[in-house]
């Protein structure tokens, strides 16, 4: 949710927006770089000519269309980053637990002593946070016992 706009888009922005996309179609349709760039140059080109266009009419319609067209120019299985939303390694890297760093041994934790020691306090301030925050449960874990 973070990538939706949030502001205004201008006209100039949603052509800008378009004229990315068109590039990155091409670059799908287009695997050599040679083609890429002849198209990419005519792409421009055509974007050029109606730089100057003060109808805002014209330019609205002009910009309708041209959503069309890459719409219907869109590629079958467009080229995304790996890492992006869709890639292959999007959400990929692991969720350790911060339980691990308990299992070290006490040599591996003595190369990073000032560490250890805050981790240390601080599981201890949150012990104390969690039964001040929630009373009953110190006394069923007594009773338990």
């Amino acid at each position: 949710m973070a990538q939706l706009p949030t502001g205004i888009v201008t006209h100039a922005q949603k052509v800008c927006s378009l004229y990315k996309r068109a590039l990155l179609c091409l670059r799908d349709w287009n695997v050599d770089r040679l083609e890429f760039r002849y198209q990419a140059v005519k792409l421009r080109k055509r974007f050029d000519e109606n730089a100057h266009i003060a109808d805002l009419r014209l330019s609205k319609h002009l910009l309708i269309k041209g959503e069309e067209e890459l719409f219907e120019k869109q590629h079958y299985q467009p080229h995304k980053f790996p890492e992006s939303p869709g890639g292959v390694a999007y959400r990929r890297e692991p969720l350790i637990p911060d339980s691990v760093l308990d299992r070290w041994e006490p040599i591996e934790k003595a190369m990073y002593p000032k560490y250890f020691a805050r981790r240390e306090q601080r599981k201890k301030e949150y012990i104390e946070w969690y039964y001040k925050q929630y009373p009953d449960q110190k006394l069923e874990s007594k009773e338990s016992h």
